[in-house]
């Protein structure tokens, strides 16, 4: 029983994390022009840097080369939407 309760918290827990928002109220800085190294191979696909909210500013998450989960994968990239209450990061996910 007691496995089973902490089964479902944590489980909760993921849920929320996964499905909570964070809106800021300040708008993003502008991307930064960052300069690539050669790819590894030409498996990889540049995934660009971006700004995250770290709770108080915004701090730059570099770009980097990574492979493709599978074949004909895309990268749709990081963006921050304005919405009424503010700006929300919509994560970069392949597609």
């Amino acid at each position: 029983m007691i496995k089973r309760l902490i089964g479902l918290v944590f489980a909760s827990a993921l849920f929320f994390s996964a499905t909570a928002e964070v809106v800021v109220h300040i708008r993003p800085p502008h991307v930064v022009t960052e300069k690539r190294a050669p790819p590894p191979s030409r498996d990889y696909v540049w995934i660009s840097g971006y700004h995250r909210w770290d709770g108080n500013a915004y701090a730059w998450t570099p770009g980097m080369w990574q492979q493709p989960p599978r074949r004909h994968a895309h990268w749709v990239a990081h963006r921050w939407t304005h919405r009424r209450d503010g700006w929300v990061l919509v994560e970069g996910h392949w597609r």
